[in-house]
Parts: C-alpha cells; structure tokens; sequence
C-alpha cells in the first residue's frame, strides 16, 4: 500500500539522483530524468522529480508535514487512478 510519508520520504531521498518512479504496490525506483521504467511488465503510477517538489524545505520533517506537498503527492497518484493513504 502506498503512503504519502513514504512516498516524501523517498522523494527526499532521491533528490540528485534522478527521478522517483513509483508503482502500486509501494515500490519505487530512481530512474535517470526522461527515463521509462517497467517493472513486471507494468509502468510505475506515477514518477516524481524531487528536486522541484522537496529542495524548498530545509528538512525532512518541514516536507513530511507540509499540506501542500502531501495534497500533491496524493493528488497526483489519485489522478492516475492509484490509491494512498496517509499514515
């Protein structure tokens, strides 16, 4: 199951790395930027550039808590007819 911490979380943790893709059974990957991962033949639900959406926040917890960043991590897995959950 996906959860918006988690989510941010490795977000945080990928910035200058690459790309986060993540998949409906809550596991992600760094792919490098332009990037089309496929994992057991299925596409991620969803790929994050961390950079724009976490760099702004001088700490982890400032990211983990911000209601705009975790409405936009929400929204983005919903509108790809995903689901999450906040924990």
């Amino acid at each position: 199951m996906l959860t918006t911490e988690d989510i941010i979380r490795k977000i945080w943790d990928a910035q200058g790395y690459g790309n986060l893709a993540v998949w409906d059974d809550g596991s992600t990957q760094v792919i490098e930027p332009g990037g089309t991962p496929v994992r057991g033949g299925n596409s991620p639900r969803a790929v994050f550039k961390p950079i724009p959406l976490v760099a702004r926040f001088p700490m982890l917890d400032n990211a983990l808590y911000n209601p705009e960043l975790r409405d936009t991590i929400e929204r983005t897995i919903r509108d790809a007819g995903g689901s999450i959950e906040r924990e």
